[in-house]
């Protein structure tokens, strides 16, 4: 089923005219009566007037953004855009349908991610009619399909990611929200095109992990940053340690033997590691 245009009449030209013709044919009935006619005209003339009475139903309203989608018994003619007051054929059945761009959140859904912790996730997503048939016929009812399957390709989705990176190379829930709207743009399209729906744009609007298990994940996020920060501290103490003793050693200013270079690398990656302000002692004496 796909959607195909057809000609509709303006509606005011075609209205003003019904009713000049039912003037018309009023005043021509009238004198009708009148003039003692016989009742043959009399009775065409009643007919032409329940004709164009019976025209009448052929108006209908198209305002912007919006289509009307005509069936004549139960069969697809055509669908109409043309915005304003139009007329067609009244055995013609109406059936409107807006094309204006809609969205909708869904509602928190709590799914297992690609390592198997439980979490809430929800989207906003954003889409419009393209086929005004296909949304018609396809499908019975083409609003309540598109939230449900929004929610079913939701979780599909959220399955398919980690919640958290672990390496580089991964993409997750949390670090790649580009990459993971597109992903679900993509689940959307596959799942709504027969619906004739046009997804616009889908992005995630909440994401937790579920409350049972939200304080035992803080502590593992927050052992992480403190890992990856020490590695970092480390890294950078160590790079300044040798800078130091590479430049005590160019400059000349002094001579350390083994045990004394053990000493100093030890002070200085405790002053430089330490997460406290360090206290200085100060040895008036001989290192040995």
């Amino acid at each position: 089923m796909k959607e195909q245009p057809i000609r509709s009449l303006p509606g005011i030209p075609m209205l003003l005219g019904l009713i000049a013709t039912l003037l018309a044919d009023g005043y021509a009935a009238f004198n009708a009566v009148a003039a003692g006619a016989g009742p043959l005209p009399i009775l065409a003339l009643i007919l032409v007037a329940t004709v164009l009475l019976f025209c009448l139903g052929g108006f209908y309203m198209v305002e912007p953004n919006q289509a009307a989608v005509l069936s004549l018994f139960g069969k697809y003619v055509g669908t109409v855009k043309d915005q304003g007051l139009r007329w067609n054929n009244p055995f013609f059945a109406a059936k409107k349908v807006s094309l204006r761009v809609r969205n909708f959140e869904s509602g928190r859904l709590k799914v297992n991610e690609l390592d198997g912790s439980p979490i809430e996730i929800a989207a906003v997503i954003v889409w419009q009619v393209a086929d005004s048939a296909e949304a018609v016929y396809n499908v019975d009812d083409y609003e309540s399909f598109v939230h449900i399957q929004s929610e079913a390709a939701l979780r599909a989705m959220a399955t398919s990611y980690p919640y958290d990176q672990h390496d580089d190379s991964q993409i997750s829930l949390r670090s790649h929200s580009a990459e993971i709207s597109q992903h679900l743009k993509e689940q959307l399209d596959e799942r709504l095109t027969t619906a004739g729906v046009n997804v616009i744009d889908a992005r995630i609007s909440h994401l937790a992990y579920a409350p049972e298990i939200a304080q035992a994940m803080l502590q593992r996020q927050q052992a992480g940053a403190v890992i990856a920060a020490r590695t970092r501290i480390v890294e950078g103490a160590v790079s300044m340690v040798e800078m130091a003793l590479s430049q005590l050693k160019e400059r000349g200013v002094v001579e350390l033997d083994p045990e004394r270079r053990a000493a100093m690398v030890s002070n200085l990656l405790v002053v430089l590691c330490s997460d406290r302000a360090t206290q200085p002692v100060v040895n008036t004496g001989t290192l040995y």
